[in-house]
């Protein structure tokens, strides 16, 4: 009967978190896109590779002074292994943010897309 009662108050409080936090502000998002990509050549001694962009932000419909969180998700080829999907996390902030991935000297970018771009409030 206890654990009834706990699992009763416990989805009862995030029902009413829920409830007021779509009741205060609305959240817009801002729209980021792929400005300049490059993949430089190899650097010695490490023979280190590094991707670059640029990635535009239009937050015309945030608030003032908003950033927030994204991710950019690639497909990493590699010479002798399988096709690896990851994440990196960067900052977004108007009007643009440049953005660096090392990859070492037999890894190759295959596909990229900008993913999971966090919520601003909106603007007046």
């Amino acid at each position: 009967m206890s654990r009834l009662c706990t699992s009763g108050y416990l989805a009862g409080f995030v029902a009413l978190l829920s409830a007021s936090h779509a009741v205060g502000q609305q959240s817009c998002r801002p729209v980021l896109a792929f400005k300049d990509v490059h993949f430089s050549d190899m650097q010695p001694p490490t023979l280190e590779r590094k991707w670059t962009a640029v990635v535009s932000v239009d937050a015309s419909g945030c608030a003032a002074n908003s950033e927030g969180y994204f991710e950019i998700a690639f497909s990493r080829l590699k010479e002798i292994g399988p096709e690896v999907l990851f994440r990196e996390r960067f900052i977004w902030r108007p009007p643009e943010v440049k953005v660096e991935v090392d990859f070492s000297a037999d890894e190759a970018v295959e596909r990229y897309w900008i993913d999971k771009v966090a919520p601003c409030l909106c603007g007046d």
